[in-house]
């Protein structure tokens, strides 16, 4: 039996036009290039939303509560799809009415052992009504959270989590509206994601 092929990850330049790609074991060090990703934020059928704790074993923010998850697109995968993909993979759930919500979305941010995040990361929600069934390799615990008290505290900053999910509730928070977010167009994409 032959071993999976290393997952790749798109890398990206300023502009977010691709410019080749690196295994996802080598993108992530005190010399991350700029890639390409994506977050997911999941509302169930009450409009709450999932947070998950990111898995011990995870190289960045092990341990850390964050919004639903994370992600890479694989080279030539379309962005959506990819969303899709990894909501199975790292939850075991398949997403209903998935948008994209900020379209440009970038961050970087470095832990106390030099480790650093560089993504231009498109953000996206979603609902689902299946039961959340975590990878252990990528989620160590979830719950389902009120998003307007999350919301609160996060920005009050009296609610510890990853510094790309404080950053995503500011911003999404300026998108809300009275029965979710605004949907921006997926020709705001990055053109490595378009």
């Amino acid at each position: 039996m032959n071993p999976a092929p290393p997952e790749l990850v798109v890398l990206v330049d300023a502009d977010g036009h691709a410019i080749g790609t690196a295994t996802k074991a080598a993108v992530h060090h005190r010399e991350t290039p700029l890639h390409l990703a994506f977050s997911c934020y999941i509302f169930d059928r009450a409009g709450r939303l999932l947070l998950t704790c990111r898995a011990l074993e995870k190289p960045t923010w092990p341990g850390a509560w964050t919004n639903s998850f994370c992600g890479h697109p694989s080279p030539g995968e379309d962005i959506f799809d990819a969303v899709r993909r990894r909501a199975r993979e790292e939850l075991g759930i398949t997403l209903d009415q998935l948008q994209l919500t900020l379209p440009t979305f970038r961050y970087e941010a470095t832990m106390t052992d030099g480790t650093r995040e560089n993504e231009l990361c498109p953000v996206f929600t979603a609902t689902t009504l299946d039961d959340v069934q975590p990878n252990p390799l990528e989620v160590s615990a979830h719950e389902w959270v009120d998003w307007a008290a999350f919301r609160d505290t996060v920005l009050a900053g009296d609610r510890d989590v990853s510094p790309w999910a404080a950053r995503q509730v500011a911003d999404l928070a300026e998108r809300a509206t009275a029965d979710g977010f605004l949907t921006a167009p997926t020709s705001e994409l990055p053109p490595a994601a378009s």
